[in-house]
């Protein structure tokens, strides 16, 4: 349970939110979004967006207080009910909860802390749509109980989190903790990248 001042502060973030969700319009386009996430075969990727894009719907304070609502130890998120939120805001919530809470922290949960796998495969995949062709990338991510999990991603993105990978990573290495095949390969990689997106 909340101390007094974990309490406090839960409510104020909590009415904070009430006040974000209280225009009429507010609530169908939160859930909106949430099922159009959630449902989304981009989900596992899709996933990280959804705070950022609630704190745009909402406001920072908002947005980040929702995710955590939808994600949050039962004992705390019951506490809602003490808070005097507006009916229509508490009923949508607990709805929100029931419907996308164990999907959204599921994914959130593996993406963060991937304990337990034991190999990976990647696959590339082109999507057509309306816009054009892209390029996607297909990790495959088999844990310990032998049930694979995945992540799709256009190109952009998955090479974005490499590049972010590397940068953190590299800021704590020692000659010792990574092979220098591996980092042959690292190379090997970017170059090719280079040669394949060069101006011609």
């Amino acid at each position: 349970m909340l101390d007094h001042e974990e309490r406090f502060l839960f409510r104020e973030e909590i009415l904070n939110m009430a006040n974000a969700l209280a225009d009429p319009g507010a609530l169908d386009n939160v859930e909106d979004l949430l099922a159009e996430v959630t449902t989304s075969p981009r989900f596992d990727s899709d996933v990280f967006t959804l705070e950022r894009s609630l704190q745009v719907m909402l406001g920072s304070r908002a947005g980040s207080t929702l995710v955590g609502l939808l994600t949050v130890n039962r004992e705390v998120f019951e506490e809602i009910g003490e808070m005097g939120l507006p009916p229509e805001v508490h009923e949508r919530i607990v709805s929100w909860r029931a419907r996308f809470g164990l999907a959204i922290d599921n994914a959130l949960n593996f993406l963060n802390n991937p304990d337990g796998i034991q190999g990976h495969n990647f696959g590339t995949q082109l999507s057509h749509a309306e816009g054009g062709t892209t390029l996607q990338g297909r990790l495959t991510l088999v844990r310990y109980n032998n049930e694979p999990q995945f992540f799709i991603a256009d190109a952009d993105v998955l090479l974005a989190v490499a590049a972010d990978m590397m940068e953190r990573l590299g800021e704590h290495l020692d000659a010792e903790m990574v092979d220098a095949e591996l980092v042959t390969r690292l190379r090997e990689g970017v170059e090719l990248i280079e040669r394949r997106t060069k101006t011609r």
